[in-house]
């Protein structure tokens, strides 16, 4: 279950119909509900009214967001396009697609931005040293409404300190106990002192409160201390999740956008050359060269016969699912999935005999003579 918190959405919503508009940004850690609140504004707004864009998943390199953005809008602006020569001339065509962008009715645009501050991986790009401080004063300028999120909390009070006066923070706050009972269905039957104990075990955190309430559930009514240690355990569902935040925070020390890039465009197309990759990257093969290394030193991509893969397929499947502007409908879901699992399925499939050996649907591998059930990846 995931809870519903009236109070914020009224004071986001009361801002950006302020006139002018205010730009809150959202502000707390993993798990706090940020996107949460996002996904539950355009619900309420419209998908035809305004554009939720996840910031983390797309910000590849500045042409290919660009693409992506006014590929995936409701919106149009005159004057853009979603071609450009330069890192540079992508951001500024992408600053004024936000700024210009208008409803087929004239109406103004609403853009909800999630993990705002991840454009500071365009930094590394030429001609982009200063971004983010770019990107804020053109969405101050715009007549156009933006709802903003991060779970960087310390670098947004710093960056926006002396930033425009339309931007509001807005601190996503631990649950209250009050709060924390809605998370307790009528047949859990909480006691106050039941709720308390799972507040204190929590601090209010959301996602570890979900996690914990959805576990006594899971372990039969198990009281909140053991739940809490089964969660921990090493193979536990919040051990893993807290582990994802405690890499994602070293990882986002720096930024690596071009990485992600490289995996977007594998995840269309693998195996591919390291011209073939430079190509579609729009960077030159010793750049991309640098940037596959620093792939296969961390086991994401594997190159055999100077042809580059994903070492792991179902990395390559959530890449192709969740590397979007926007998350899979549970259409595409399901036919990538489908798509995954005949692929995978193909290469442990013993052949029939005296027929010729199975080959990979998506990639031509010769994969039937082989007896085990491990995929080569080329």
């Amino acid at each position: 279950m995931t809870i519903a918190r009236p109070a914020f959405e009224r004071r986001v919503l009361s801002s950006i119909e302020a006139d002018p508009p205010r730009i809150p940004v959202l502000v707390g850690g993993c798990g706090t509900g940020r996107t949460y609140l996002l996904r539950r504004l355009h619900d309420r707004l419209g998908p035809g009214d305004c554009q939720y864009v996840d910031v983390e998943r797309c910000a590849t390199t500045p042409e290919r967001l660009l693409r992506a953005l006014l590929g995936a809008s409701p919106f149009t602006a005159r004057d853009v396009s979603p071609e450009a020569g330069s890192p540079r001339e992508a951001f500024d065509s992408l600053v004024s697609f936000f700024q210009g962008a208008r409803h087929a009715r004239g109406d103004q645009a609403t853009f909800l931005l999630d993990e705002v501050l991840e454009f500071r991986t365009f930094e590394n790009f030429p001609g982009l040293r200063h971004v983010l401080r770019d990107l804020i004063q053109g969405l101050a300028t715009s007549t156009n409404r933006f709802v903003l999120s991060t779970r960087y909390i310390t670098r947004a009070l710093r960056f926006f300190r002396d930033s425009s006066p339309r931007i509001e923070l807005v601190h996503l706050t631990p649950l209250s106990v009050e709060e924390m009972r809605d998370l307790f269905g009528p047949r859990d039957a909480a006691s106050d002192d039941l709720v308390r104990t799972v507040h204190a075990l929590t601090d209010g955190h959301t996602g570890y409160a979900q996690a914990l309430v959805q576990a006594m559930r899971d372990l039969g009514g198990a009281d909140p201390i053991s739940a809490l240690a089964a969660l921990l355990s090493p193979d536990g569902a919040l051990a893993r999740e807290i582990e994802y935040s405690y890499e994602l925070r070293l990882h986002r020390a720096r930024g690596y956008g071009a990485l992600k890039a490289i995996l977007e465009i594998l995840a269309e197309e693998e195996p591919l050359t390291l011209t073939e990759v430079a190509q579609r990257l729009q960077r030159t093969p010793g750049s991309t060269k640098d940037y596959l290394s620093w792939l296969e030193d961390v086991d994401l991509v594997s190159a055999r016969q100077k042809r580059y893969s994903f070492t792991d397929p179902l990395l390559r499947l959530w890449v192709r699912l969740h590397c979007h502007p926007d998350p899979p409908a549970d259409e595409a879901v399901a036919r990538e999935v489908q798509g995954h699992a005949l692929t995978q399925l193909a290469s442990v499939a013993p052949p029939a005999s005296d027929e010729p050996a199975l080959v990979g649907a998506s990639n031509g591998r010769d994969v039937g003579r082989r007896p085990w059930g491990i995929i080569e990846i080329d």
